[in-house]
């Protein structure tokens, strides 16, 4: 049975067992509803108490009744017969109580939790607002500017800010059944449901307005964001009855939205990464990680192993670069600490797990070595090389290549199976994506490991066969061609950004390039004018810009010049622009947003369906993944290959 009830003398204990996250399926409600009517019955029976078995408290809806036909009885009904039991009940939480699952402790007469436990209403995450009088009841236990972070922002809140935030009443640091039964035991009955409790309005009415007016814009385009914002400005100003009808409508609105479809398909597609059988065998130790490379990207590497709870040995050319490094690593741990992701004890025992060197032979107790260097197919040959010979015969050997033949490089060591790629976006300890290029001969629990690393540093990882530039850089470098066939066709590169920020992206392509650097890319495509194919377009206005010093923010020029940090349009470049259009003899044309949108999205889902007709990725939804976690699609459309069924789906209509 889904819901069980228990007598422990005058105090009933209502146990919600629903694997895997006891969400708050058909079958828990009515449990839930019936164990209300039992109890109130129960002349015996004067409090009750909450739990759940399993690993954690409930953790939201059940997701995958959403496409169903609705079923009484429905959670907003369950939530307001808890508050309104006649025996008071005291929620005991542990793990994660989020969405609904939140909602029905918020209807119980007090909360306990443990420790460790985590409270949140992540609705927004899915394009909804909470729908069972979440955005009511909060703001009648915490403040109103707490209120509105949590359900407008969707992160979820520790055990500690929660208490002392007014969301639960006790911290639990021993047994948590044991805690809420003392807790039960105290209470009078009397005490207020916390529909009757006033609402905690803000401090500042000012500050609270531009905290709302910053949440929104923060949104770009996401309607449950905002649907959140106003949600909790009414339940703030609203008598409760009236706020909770509200909530229910504009829940029920977003929730049959084409943005919550989308935001559904990307939460769902997030959790199907890692379902090929490779990943579910057993893998191999990776507590020591080898990083070669101490730049930017392979500090940030070395910093989120660290942060994992691994211990780093990294590797440089020379001394000095080796000090470079270690303070690079040093510096990006102590953000961590001022950001308050680690506290001081834990950042004095995360050094002495760091050793940064000169010399390969420091990599010999190694289970796990990430090479980081250049793209430079001879130079990273070279390295594999060395580490064959320097690494234990079974430690794994990774590269962290954005472009190159992982299977060439595979080829340079006597064991190709325990050699794979492991594509970390920059900055590495930040960026969640990871993409996990397998190789042709890679060893099944080498597979594995990767996955199992890539869960331990808390990275959306995808799996990826081996191109020029897997699944994320091939796509990007197809859009970006697009890109640049757009600004030779008659638009600016701020038309294009422009185009793409409204669009929902964080940043334009032409942004994004300058900031990551022009000389980057340009290497690369000298790198490759000799096998270029003639009869291919080819735009060399990025060539142009380079060959005049132009890389971007840290030469302070590129496709911007940029003043005080921020870009700004240069009359030299739209000259350059319409230099190289003359010499084509390209008359430009006018190009409205939706017109330059429709090509750039038109390109990511042409190279995207190539992706997938190779084999190269498993499926649209690991495309999906791969272009909101790493480049920057809105995440409320769901990513091009969902654009690209929505729109196929339309056209069959």
């Amino acid at each position: 049975m889904a819901v069980t009830l228990e007598r422990d003398g005058d105090c009933a204990v209502v146990t919600i067992d629903n694997p895997p996250v006891n969400a708050a399926s058909h079958a828990v409600r009515q449990g839930l509803m019936e164990a209300v009517a039992t109890c109130d019955a129960d002349p015996a029976v004067r409090t009750v108490i909450l739990r759940c078995t399993g690993r954690t408290f409930v953790a939201g809806a059940d997701i995958r009744e959403f496409g169903q036909p609705p079923r009484e009885p429905h959670l907003p009904d369950v939530v307001a017969a808890i508050e309104a039991a006649a025996k008071p009940w005291v929620a005991a939480i542990h793990g994660t109580a989020l969405g609904g699952g939140l909602e029905l402790a918020m209807a119980c007469r007090a909360r306990v939790i443990a420790t460790d436990a985590k409270l949140g209403l992540p609705e927004v995450n899915l394009g909804l607002i909470p729908g069972a009088g979440g955005t009511v009841r909060l703001p009648r236990l915490v403040d109103a500017e707490t209120a509105l972070t949590m359900v407008a922002g969707g992160k979820p809140v520790g055990a500690a800010q929660a208490h002392r935030a007014g969301l639960v009443d006790e911290v639990a640091e021993g047994d948590l059944v044991a805690a809420a039964r003392d807790m039960a035991r105290s209470t009078t009955g009397n005490e207020p449901p916390t529909l009757e409790r006033p609402v905690r309005h803000p401090a500042d009415a000012d500050a609270f307005a531009a905290q709302k007016a910053k949440l929104i814009a923060k949104a770009r385009g996401q309607q449950s964001i905002e649907a959140a914002v106003h949600a909790v400005a009414r339940a703030l100003e609203m008598p409760a009855d009236e706020a909770l009808a509200s909530e229910r409508d504009a829940f029920l609105e977003l929730k049959a939205s084409d943005q919550s479809a989308a935001l559904r398909h990307i939460f769902m597609a997030e959790r199907a990464t890692l379902s090929d059988p490779r990943c579910k065998g057993r893998p191999r130790p990776f507590g020591t990680v080898g990083v070669i490379g101490g730049g930017t990207m392979g500090a940030g590497i070395a910093a989120a192993c660290l942060l994992s709870g691994l211990t780093v040995i990294l590797v440089e050319r020379d001394g000095e670069a080796a000090q470079a490094a270690h303070e690079r690593v040093s510096s990006i741990l102590d953000q961590s600490a001022r950001r308050g992701i680690v506290d001081e004890t834990m950042r004095a025992a995360i050094g002495n797990r760091f050793s940064a060197h000169d010399g390969y032979g420091t990599l010999s107790r190694a289970d796990l070595v990430i090479e980081a260097i250049f793209e430079e197919m001879d130079v990273k040959k070279a390295v594999f090389a060395t580490l064959d010979t320097v690494t234990k015969a079974d430690a794994i050997l990774a590269t962290n290549t954005s472009y190159l033949d992982v299977n060439a490089i595979a080829s340079t060591v006597a064991d190709p199976s325990r050699v794979i790629g492991l594509h970390f976006f920059s900055p590495a300890h930040i960026m969640k994506l990871l993409e996990i290029v397998v190789p042709d001969r890679v060893a099944d629990d080498v597979v594995a490991t990767a996955a199992a690393f890539a869960k331990r540093l808390g990275k959306t990882a995808v799996l990826s066969g081996v191109c020029d530039g897997f699944i994320a850089n091939r796509i990007m470098s197809a859009y970006r061609r697009e890109a640049d066939y757009l600004i030779e066709d008659g638009a600016l590169p701020a038309d294009v950004d422009r185009s793409m920020r409204d669009f929902g992206f964080p940043m334009g392509v032409f942004e994004m390039q300058d900031l990551a650097g022009l000389d980057i890319a340009w290497a690369m495509r000298k790198r490759r004018a000799a096998t270029r194919d003639p009869n291919e377009r080819y735009v060399a206005i990025a060539d142009r810009l380079c060959e005049q010093g132009r890389f971007g923010r840290k030469t302070g020029a590129g496709w911007y010049r940029y003043e005080d940090a921020k870009p700004v349009a240069d009359p030299e470049v739209t000259a350059l622009i319409d230099a190289e259009r003359a010499r084509k003899g390209i008359e430009p044309a006018s190009l409205p947003d939706d017109a330059i949108m429709d090509r750039i999205v038109s390109a990511m889902q042409s190279e995207a369906q190539k992706v997938l007709d190779e084999g190269i990725a498993s499926g649209p939804g690991d495309i999906d993944v791969v272009m909101t976690s790493g480049y920057g699609f809105p995440r409320w459309r769901g990513g091009p290959m969902f654009m690209k069924a929505r729109q196929d789906a339309g056209e069959r209509a």
